[in-house]
């Protein structure tokens, strides 16, 4: 990856306190090419969320710059979107009715083009057979899948993601998970996840980001794309190269907990 591409995303000296409480430790440096998965993994309160929710623009830096493509990120725009744990879908609007909702605001994009965006990744995530089914009458993972589908329809180039499949069972998590590595091979996008689950981080990332216990600071940069590859299988986890990069991952992650701050 080239130095350009490599500072698609990058945070430049970011620091953020609320109030007295230090979130994310002064002088944070990072960067992050564009169609990268990168996943950001750490422990419960470490402040990796509220990193990724200053992507989004949610949350304001206390000192610092975070640059997209160059340009100083503000408020939220279509460029970025977010999946939160929770299931977002409106309960009022078809699955087919959610994803276009994504489109709500782009004026740019006439009927037909919204109709084609909306039935390409509707089949994306692979919900075409369910697209006049309310929210109420399909899974949770189903209703996940539909707030990326939405997303990524809404033309956001970066997609954050705030531990989306931490509610579901291991199957269905599983499941998404799979379904995410797939939607990425198939579309590209820029993608922060955000998750404590070292299996996950492994199995899903390009990269891995390891941040130390509050206020975060990344204690390791782990390129996993070099060693597994794009492609994800099911049973890419019983193979012996990924149970050792899970392992060594797992030790940095302990060490990281103990680390001075």
């Amino acid at each position: 990856m080239n130095d350009m591409t490599r500072r698609y995303l990058s945070f430049e000296g970011v620091t953020k306190s609320f109030n007295d409480l230090p979130v994310v430790a002064p002088t944070f440096d990072l960067e992050i090419g564009r169609g990268e998965f990168v996943v950001f993994l750490g422990p419960s309160g470490c402040g990796k969320t509220t990193l990724m929710r200053m992507v989004g623009g949610l949350e304001t830096p206390t000192g610092g710059t975070i640059r997209l493509d160059g340009v100083p990120l503000g408020k939220p725009d279509k460029w970025r979107g977010m999946v939160f744990q929770s299931y977002s879908s409106f309960p009022w609007l078809t699955v087919e009715g959610n994803i276009a909702f994504g489109m709500l605001y782009r004026s740019e994009l006439g009927k037909a083009e919204k109709l084609e965006r909306t039935q390409h990744y509707m089949q994306l995530v692979g919900l075409s057979d369910f697209a006049k089914a309310y929210p109420s009458r399909i899974s949770g993972g189903m209703r996940q899948r539909v707030a990326i589908a939405r997303t990524l329809a809404a033309g956001s180039e970066v997609l954050l993601m705030d531990e989306p499949f931490g509610a579901l069972d291991a199957q269905r998590r599983e499941q998404l998970q799979v379904e995410m590595r797939r939607i990425q091979n198939a579309d590209a996008k820029t993608i922060v996840f955000v998750t404590h689950d070292v299996e996950e981080a492994v199995f899903l990332a390009d990269r891995v980001i390891v941040f130390s216990p509050r206020p975060a600071r990344v204690t390791a940069d782990i390129d996993i794309g070099a060693k597994l590859g794009p492609e994800r299988t099911l049973a890419l986890r019983d193979s012996a190269e990924f149970f050792k990069i899970k392992t060594d991952l797992l030790h940095l992650v302990r060490a990281s907990m103990n680390a001075e701050v």
